[in-house]
């Protein structure tokens, strides 16, 4: 909604969306009030406002029942909050409660509580309070500050959302210098994925050649893993938007190496079931993948992991084809 008539009637509400297309960081502010309990708040609104001196500012609406506690107090903390600490910033953001209850917090100038494991935090002594409108708006003095290095947890259009840092714009020099040099590469997004799967089973295949087994096999045995006594009809649907078609010989080869059992006959609707050496198996095969997704998931990060998952999500949701086709079932089916 536009608001570019200075002749038309203020809207608020309007004034309010459009502030919020302004991605901020999510803070809790905490400090002790005179009777000794232990206060604290989210707030967006932080901002740095000088390097030396060091001063931090953020503020506080006038209508807050802690503001008397903030206005009173001569410390309070700022603790920029990590990517995972939605939940801890929803605690704070809402009235009621004991808000500490329950939580471990350590204690910095004038009593004040501090948290852990956030992205940053600033420990301040109250410099000076202004007149904000219905704000009021307090600045600190940072007296101590502890940089945590995790990823921050960001706010945007009301929602709570995750930094992520850019790629190199094309034609940016790279690590990979044996990468080609071509839009293709770089910005295909079906080589991309063709990739990064590639490379991700790389690290798995030496297991699966122990065992004998193909990558096919594998998601056979991952989804009997979880709920075995599957058709094979209904393991070939599943895994049908894998690039993946499952037979009836595929299944037979893993009874034969004692991995599965078939119960019914030379059809579709024979039902397969994990041998117990194919239920170590999986174990193994599933302990061994799991290590290699944490791996990727720790270079990657909190953030950057969970908008990779969200964004293969949404690609998954646009590209959905529809039922897989039936197979062609083979001669012996048919008659």
């Amino acid at each position: 909604m536009n608001q570019d008539n200075p002749s038309r009637p203020f809207d608020a509400r309007a004034f309010r969306e459009a502030l919020s297309a302004f991605a901020t960081g999510v803070t809790i502010v905490t400090t002790r009030s005179d009777a000794g309990r232990d206060i604290g708040i989210t707030a967006n609104s932080f901002n740095s406002v000088s390097l030396e001196p060091p001063l931090i500012l953020w503020s506080l609406s006038r209508r807050a029942m802690s503001l008397p506690a903030f206005l009173q107090g001569g410390h309070f903390a700022v603790h920029v909050l990590a990517a995972d600490q939605d939940a801890l910033s929803h605690r704070f953001a809402t009235p009621g409660a004991d808000k500490f209850d329950g939580l471990q917090v350590g204690r910095g100038a004038g009593s004040i509580p501090l948290f852990d494991d956030c992205s940053a935090r600033f420990e301040c002594r109250k410099a000076f309070t202004y007149d904000g409108g219905d704000h009021m708006i307090f600045v600190g003095e940072v007296l101590r500050f502890q940089d945590f290095q995790r990823p921050p947890l960001i706010f945007h259009a009301g929602r709570y959302a995750l930094a992520v840092e850019k790629s190199p714009r094309p034609g940016t020099p790279t690590d990979d210098e044996s990468e080609p040099d071509s839009s293709f590469s770089r910005d295909f997004l079906i080589y991309l994925l063709g990739r990064a799967r590639f490379q991700m089973m790389h690290g798995l295949r030496p297991v699966l050649e122990q065992h004998a087994i193909t990558e096919d096999e594998w998601l056979v045995l991952s989804l009997l893993g979880v709920s075995d006594h599957r058709r094979i009809a209904e393991l070939d649907r599943l895994l049908w938007y894998t690039g993946t078609r499952i037979t009836y010989e595929c299944v037979a080869r893993l009874a034969s190496v004692g991995l599965v059992t078939l119960v019914g006959g030379h059809d579709p609707d024979a039902r397969v079931n994990l041998s117990s050496h194919g239920r170590a198996v999986v174990l193994e095969l599933v302990a061994a993948a799991k290590a290699l997704e944490a791996h990727t998931e720790r270079n990657l990060g909190l953030g950057e992991t969970t908008l990779l998952k969200n964004l293969l999500r949404n690609v998954i949701r646009e590209t959905e084809p529809g039922m897989p086709p039936l197979q062609t079932l083979p001669q012996s089916f048919e008659e």
